[in-house]
């Protein structure tokens, strides 16, 4: 079967040409087994999910499908983030996988030979590039082994149950591609003939949810066993609950073409697995990808299907918006989980600095539309203007969305990539905030003039300090001691300025109180 799948790809091997030129490849590798020499597998089908860091639920329904999984490996930087993230998820769920070291081509001065294989190429290079490689390599086997496996180039592996199977490739010179080819097929038919039987019993897996121009909402699926006929009665797990829907139509596209390459796509009236297709119906926009695909038989109970495909449920998609944010689109329902798991957890720029968080207030799936851009625009109405955008990822814009977009102000900004569109958002807010800046009044601060106050005085003492207490005689010879009424409590003031009677008593009484002043 042929058929290719967007940011989950299906890749087809069903032409006889294309099977005439992989079993020729295959023949040529060197040192091939009598298992792998001759093909038994009818093709290959390969699911290609996107290596960037945010597609992480792609990567986790692609090792959920997959009976072998090839882990690439930069031979120039090692193991990222997202391959630890990878060969984890394959270990837990126990799935058999090889280790394609990609890049070799990178290495100084390589002599590189279209297609050949990798030991034919290896022997041809100088020596200083022989040396280069292997240290990458090495540094490459280290940090596997860091992560508790056993790898061993493939034609060093003599135990292919206890060790990883390391196959140096090229992708763009093609170099180690048959030597990949001839690795995966033996593994295949000496470890998995049993598991790859076919079964007449359906097993289809949603693996995206995509908003095609003319077509209206799709899914994507793999038809892994069974088969699937136009009009069957679907039974889908979506975010509000079970789906009961008809199959509108089913198709695929061109020989050795994939999905996301443009092209007329083939319509059929059923088809048998093993094969990915597009399927076209009502209420699929809401289709939670990863889940089970039902179809419901003469002999089944709708009820009991509901209940099982809600089982299944891999992955809760959930939209977690904010009062205020900017309005987010894109072409897939994969691709939309991917870029608000960005916006949210934006990690380090390449100066090691933490990007801002970018909240969301609206997303949704398909091309950007008139109502899109009048949801937009409800943050400039709040004050909000440097969140009144859409951001777009991979999807086209309406004309009639675009001029509501320039009446209303709101901005649109598309790219294919992540980070470009973060540029895009960062520049728009820097704009903003300069223009309400010019727009805020400015405090002048005007010149005064100054004084020469040298010949001034200057109190050296606070105010909060007690000055020194003055004497003076009394109108009737006594003395007494004054103090700023200012400065003292006004019950001490009546107590200091009241007159001493005459007499020894009282003068020996007065002495005592002057002598208790002077010590204050």
């Amino acid at each position: 079967p042929s058929s290719s799948q967007e940011e989950g790809t299906f890749s087809p091997d069903d032409d006889d040409d294309d099977d005439d030129a992989a079993a020729a490849a295959l023949a040529a590798s060197e040192d091939a087994d009598d298992d792998s020499s001759s093909l038994k597998l009818p093709a290959l089908m390969v699911i290609d999910t996107p290596g960037h860091e945010s597609f992480r639920n792609l990567r986790s329904r692609g090792s959920n499908l997959c009976d072998m999984a090839i882990v690439v490996v930069d031979i120039m930087h090692g193991l990222e983030q997202q391959t630890l993230e990878s060969i984890s998820m394959l270990r837990r769920k126990k799935t058999p996988f090889v280790v394609a070291l990609n890049k070799i081509d990178r290495c100084y001065d390589w002599e590189a030979i279209e297609n050949a294989g990798v030991r034919e190429t290896l022997e041809k290079q100088k020596e200083h590039t022989k040396q280069e490689f292997d240290q990458r390599a090495q540094q490459c086997f280290a940090e596997l082994n860091a992560e508790g496996l056993n790898v061993a180039f493939y034609w060093e592996n003599t135990d292919p149950k206890s060790y990883v199977s390391v196959i140096p490739t090229s992708a763009i010179t093609g170099e180690g591609v048959p030597d990949l080819l001839r690795v995966v097929v033996s593994l295949t038919q000496q470890r998995l003939a049993t598991t790859l039987a076919l079964s007449a019993t359906l097993q289809c897996t949603v693996l995206e949810v995509k908003v095609v121009e003319g077509l209206g909402a799709t899914i994507d699926v793999i038809l892994v066993n069974g088969s699937l006929k136009e009009g069957d009665t679907m039974v889908l797990s979506t975010r509000d609950g079970p789906l009961v829907t008809q199959a509108r139509t089913l198709l695929t596209p061109p020989p050795s073409r994939e999905t996301r390459v443009k092209s007329e796509l083939i319509k059929h009236e059923s088809l048998t697995a093993a094969i990915g297709l597009k399927i076209t119906g009502q209420g699929l926009e809401k289709v939670t990808p990863g889940t089970s695909l039902m179809v419901l038989g003469p002999d089944d109970d709708v009820e009991d299907l509901k209940e099982e495909v809600m089982k299944d449920v891999l992955m809760t998609t959930t939209m977690q918006t904010e009062e205020r944010g900017v309005s987010v689109q894109a072409s897939t329902l994969g691709a939309l989980e991917a870029l608000l798991e960005f916006l949210k957890n934006p990690g380090k720029d390449r100066d090691g600095k933490e990007r801002t968080p970018i909240p969301v207030f609206a997303a949704s799936v398909g091309p950007v539309y008139k109502k899109d851009i009048i949801k937009a625009s409800i943050m400039a109405q709040k004050g909000h203007d440097e969140y009144a955008c859409v951001l777009g990822f991979d999807v086209a814009v309406d004309p009639e969305a675009r001029a509501h977009a320039e009446k209303l102000g709101v901005k649109i900004f598309l790219a294919d990539i992540i980070y470009h569109l973060e540029n895009h958002f960062t520049r728009h807010l820097d704009d903003v905030m300069e223009a309400k800046k010019s727009r805020r009044p400015q405090r002048r601060r005007l010149p005064l003039p100054l004084q020469d106050l040298a010949e001034a005085r200057l109190q050296r003492q606070g105010p909060h300090r007690r000055r020194r207490h003055r004497r003076r005689r009394h109108p009737q010879g006594r003395h007494a001691t004054l103090h700023p009424p200012q400065r003292l409590p006004r019950r001490r003031r009546r107590r200091l300025h009241r007159v001493q009677p005459q007499g020894r008593h009282h003068r020996q009484k007065g002495a005592g109180v002057r002598r208790q002043n002077r010590q204050r």
